[in-house]
């Protein structure tokens, strides 16, 4: 039996893994959902992607993704309001941090290549908790930007009805063209009172999306949410 794809999307309830935080007790938590070393990134807007080919490499590297093809090796962004994305092919995983400025420059694609390049193309997407259009107000003019990569269906309102940006239809376009099934958690942080939420309630704390392949069908570390 191959390499099995294993993921979990945090909420409050495991704690804030913001890669800011107290070192000792980020490191507990992150043992507590797979206890090898994590390859974390400093996460900066763009399309960058790390391979890693053991546990912990690039661990603090400039990039908004992580592809692996190797068992036990944990790799994960941190999220408030962008949306984690995970990506998952036959005997390969990748994670990533997609904010607007990240899918206008082609973050989704750019790790699905990655993927792709390694023998290993994307057969599968899930969307963890992220802002939803009705709380994302957004400025016009980088609507357009969004627009002009994806199509008029990123263009929304919010509640209150103001311009909003859809990034969940950002995504779900990238997603079309690569022609990778995508698979929606539907959570918006903003409305979640179980997730952070930096433009909704200023909060600095954040929730990781951690992926890895195991070759144990029965991992018991494997609890996805």
């Amino acid at each position: 039996m191959g390499l099995v794809p294993r993921h979990r999307f945090t909420d409050t309830a495991d704690g804030d893994f913001a890669v800011s935080g107290d070192s000792d007790l980020l490191t507990e938590r992150r043992a507590s959902v797979h206890p090898a070393p994590w390859t974390w990134l400093r996460q900066q807007h763009g399309s960058e992607v790390v391979v890693v080919t053991h546990a912990g490499e690039h661990a603090g590297a400039e990039a908004d993704a992580a592809v692996t093809v190797v068992p036990d090796a944990p790799i994960a962004v941190q999220t408030a309001d962008c949306a984690p994305v995970l990506l998952e092919g036959e005997g390969a995983v990748g994670v990533v941090h997609a904010g607007w400025r990240g899918l206008v420059a082609g973050v989704i694609e750019e790790t699905a290549q990655t993927m792709t390049d390694l023998g290993h193309p994307p057969l599968r997407a899930r969307l963890g908790p992220c802002i939803r259009a009705r709380c994302y107000e957004f400025g016009v003019e980088e609507m357009s930007e969004v627009a002009s990569r994806y199509g008029p269906k990123v263009v929304s309102t919010t509640a209150w009805g103001t311009p909003a940006l859809d990034l969940a239809a950002a995504i779900r376009a990238a997603c079309s063209w690569l022609e990778v099934p995508l698979h929606d958690v539907a959570t918006c942080t903003a409305c979640s009172s179980t997730h952070w939420s930096h433009r909704a309630r200023g909060d600095v704390a954040r929730q990781t999306l951690v992926a890895w392949l195991s070759d144990d069908v029965a991992d018991p570390s494997a609890v996805a949410r």
